[in-house]
């Protein structure tokens, strides 16, 4: 996925199939990804769409903290809460020790949505 501006150049900004969809919003998991990244106790973090009965789909956050650090997920929505649109917020968090990720090191979001998409 990308974007032109009004110069016409081009960006870049992630990848179609990891967009979800909710209520009719398109969210983008980068932009709610940076804001967990700006929680001083995060690692690592991700972000998929689960199914939702009611809005199609709903933003889960999949989280590494720092090294002896402890957080719930009420305080990463709080967090959250106080930086997106209330449509972009996480409704989940989900706390793991690592993301699982290919020999380039990237995420592997299919992984964590066949573990973790289940409301």
């Amino acid at each position: 996925m990308g974007y032109r501006d009004e110069e016409g150049y081009f960006y870049l900004a992630g990848r179609g199939d990891d967009l979800i969809i909710r209520g009719g919003e398109n969210i983008s998991p980068e932009e709610i990804e940076n804001v967990l990244y700006a929680h001083s106790k995060i690692k690592e973090a991700t972000v998929i769409g689960i199914p939702n009965p009611e809005w199609g789909q709903q933003p889960r956050a999949i989280v590494v903290l720092k090294k002896g650090e402890t957080a719930t997920a009420e305080e990463i929505m709080a967090f959250c809460h106080e930086r997106l649109a209330g449509f972009k917020r996480p409704r989940s968090v989900v706390f793991v020790d690592a993301l699982p990720r290919n020999p380039m090191g990237k995420v592997l979001k299919r992984v964590l949505w066949e573990q973790y998409a289940s409301p």
